[in-house]
């Protein structure tokens, strides 16, 4: 059925406008009233190119306890994101064809919007044959490599590239292994720890020599960069400085941008995550969102229980994907951020990124995939309405101006809340 969006705002444009959807694509965009065999009405608020979320864990296969395709991709779409990139750190990992086939079975089946797989590195044979099933990119994890194998992998990535359909985009958490190791085992020697001592278990320094090796391996190897999670503002510095020599992007958390490591003192091992909250002094911060910004949720859910088993055992991770639309659009009222932004960070830049073309811009010939905000409302996050099997936020009880208030996916309404 052909679907048509009446009285719509576009960020960047004065008046409201008509949508046509034909087919899942954009057919049409008018100022005067167009017809459909079906008509929603938006009543004025502002319809956005669907949001893309460059960064989830939705635990499937293997720890769907934590939560699965089907719960995640609802929370998902609640949370306005109407595209989703899951990791490849499931049980077993995403790092052989048969595993990614298996993904991609599961989540053709369960989820209920857009998604797109990364892969894990594993011999060059085997990272042939999951170049078949198309990942979108290749997640290392540096935290877990020597400098050894970390040099090993990029160079098999740029023999990938020059053999098989790689697009040479290699995604990384960063945070260097021995710096970590290092600074650990210093502070488990302690009679007693606090939850922020996690901060100085994985100090800043990981971060930032980490990123520094991994600019030099992508540039040294001719592939494009994609830092995940950055929270450190030299890290930030650093890639900015690259970007102007070789394709490098990154994307920041909502924890990260709005949350430092004095939180642990309130929230205790919930807000546990890698790389850890920071000190304020070297934090990334809100005003650091500009033009090249990309957000990643890093939606990491987990049981309470495998969040309260201490410092060192609790399990890292945080819901962000029912938050996080709300927390920025506040900060839009707020005069903190520009309006313009909202589409390039939540949607535009990840589509560059990650090569999804038919995405990330309201224009015709384009996907159907809209997200439509309500800029005014204003509510109180509640954990107990979200769709996420995660029993636990930082955030929640957290009050907010500005929600997501319709997701469309290919042309077809998932959420409605107008």
């Amino acid at each position: 059925m052909d679907l048509v969006l009446k009285n719509c705002k576009l960020v960047g444009k004065i008046g409201e406008y008509h949508i046509k959807v034909e087919e899942g694509k954009i057919s049409d965009i008018s100022k005067t009233p167009l017809k459909g065999d079906e008509t929603t009405d938006v009543k004025g608020n502002y319809v956005l190119p669907g949001f893309i979320d460059p960064h989830i864990h939705f635990r499937d296969p293997g720890l769907t306890q934590k939560e699965d395709f089907k719960t995640g991709s609802l929370a998902a779409a609640n949370g306005g994101f109407t595209t989703v990139i899951d990791m490849p750190n499931t049980i077993p990992k995403t790092d052989t064809y048969k595993a990614l086939k298996e993904k991609i079975k599961i989540a053709e089946a369960k989820s209920v919007v857009n998604f797109e797989l990364q892969v894990g590195p594993n011999t060059l044979d085997e990272m042939k044959k999951m170049m078949e099933l198309n990942p979108i990119s290749v997640k290392v994890f540096m935290d877990l490599q020597t400098d050894k194998s970390l040099e090993r992998i990029f160079h098999d990535l740029s023999i990938l590239k020059e053999t098989s359909n790689y697009n040479g985009l290699v995604a990384t958490h960063c945070e260097k292994k021995s710096v970590v190791e290092r600074e650990t085992q210093k502070l488990k020697e302690k009679k007693e720890n606090e939850a922020i001592d996690y901060t100085y278990g994985r100090p800043v320094q990981s971060e930032d020599e980490s990123v520094r090796q991994a600019i030099e391996l992508a540039r040294a190897n001719n592939l494009r960069l994609h830092i995940c999670h950055l929270s450190s503002s030299k890290s930030l510095s650093m890639a900015k400085s690259a970007s102007k020599s070789m394709p490098v992007s990154w994307e920041f958390t909502p924890h990260h941008l709005l949350l430092d490591n004095s939180a642990y003192d309130i929230y205790g091992t919930l807000i546990k995550t890698n790389p850890p909250l920071r000190p304020p002094e070297s934090s990334v911060k809100i005003t650091d969102l500009d033009e090249q910004s990309i957000i990643g949720t890093d939606h990491a859910p987990h049981t309470m229980e495998d969040k309260t088993k201490g410092v060192w055992t609790s399990s890292p991770g945080i819901p962000n994907l029912e938050t996080v639309v709300p927390l920025l659009l506040t900060e839009v009222n707020n005069g903190k951020l520009d309006l313009n932004l909202i589409p390039k960070i939540f949607s535009e830049n990840a589509a560059k990124v990650y090569g999804l073309e038919n995405k990330g811009k309201i224009e015709i010939g384009y996907d159907a995939d809209f997200t439509v905000i309500d800029l005014k409302k204003e509510g109180k996050f509640n954990i107990e309405t979200f769709k996420t099997k995660a029993e636990y936020s930082p955030f929640d009880g957290w009050k907010y101006t500005g929600e997501p208030i319709m997701t469309i996916v290919n042309g077809k309404t998932v959420i409605n809340k107008i």
